[in-house]
């Protein structure tokens, strides 16, 4: 996923309140670098990373339980973002692909890939989970009407189509970029063939086990 940069139409926060932004946004990104590579490693190695002492990290987020439940809830809500971008597309298709594009390229699925079953997720994260299948559901739906999508893939195909995306890594990141987009596009040109995929289609709660806290 991107770092956060500040934008000009965002508001200008007074000076604590704007140096604690500033310091999350070091924190989540730091953490997103940190527990990617290792899921196992120590908060104070993310305080580290992100050049802020330990207790202003643990003053924002009082445990790696917090912390990780915030990163994975964060990467959800980009998913969700991104998907009601695309649900605004009066083209079913260029909507869908461009969502799946969108996506990859923020990286999203590395956390789930990385950090599921890290923590525990709470109620807070409830209304994006159910928000995120039902915009999901829908961009299939509509892709299936546009003619292009082959009839026998569904929702959960396209998680695990962009999970595959999210496990392309190479030192330089501008050539995980690359390999990642020709990825997404051999995948996509595999969802217009024609022709019955093997086995059964992923089935609803099929996947939920990962999310199960690992002991």
């Amino acid at each position: 996923m991107a770092n956060r940069t500040e934008t000009a139409d965002q508001p200008r926060l007074p000076g604590r309140k704007a140096q604690a932004a500033r310091n999350d946004g070091l924190i989540l990104d730091a953490a997103r670098a940190v527990f990617l590579d290792d899921p196992n490693a120590p908060i104070a190695a993310v305080a580290e990373r992100a050049g802020v002492g330990i207790s202003a990290l643990y003053r924002r987020y009082p445990s790696k339980e917090v912390l990780l439940r915030t990163l994975c809830h964060e990467g959800l809500r980009r998913f969700n973002a991104e998907a009601d971008v695309a649900l605004e597309d009066s083209d079913g298709w260029r909507g869908f692909v461009g969502f799946l594009e969108r996506v990859v390229e923020a990286d999203v699925h590395s956390l789930t890939v990385h950090l599921a079953g890290t923590f525990t997720p709470d109620e807070s994260m409830l209304p994006d989970v159910l928000h995120s299948g039902e915009a999901g559901d829908e961009l299939v739906r509509r892709a299936h009407a546009s003619g292009r999508l082959r009839p026998d893939v569904n929702a959960l195909d396209v998680g695990l189509i962009l999970e595959a995306c999210s496990a392309v890594v190479m030192p330089d990141p501008a050539r995980t970029a690359q390999l990642r987009r020709r990825v997404l596009a051999l995948m996509i040109d595999g969802l217009t063939a024609e022709g019955p995929l093997p086995g059964p289609a992923p089935a609803t709660g099929e996947f939920a086990w990962r999310w199960e806290r690992r002991p």
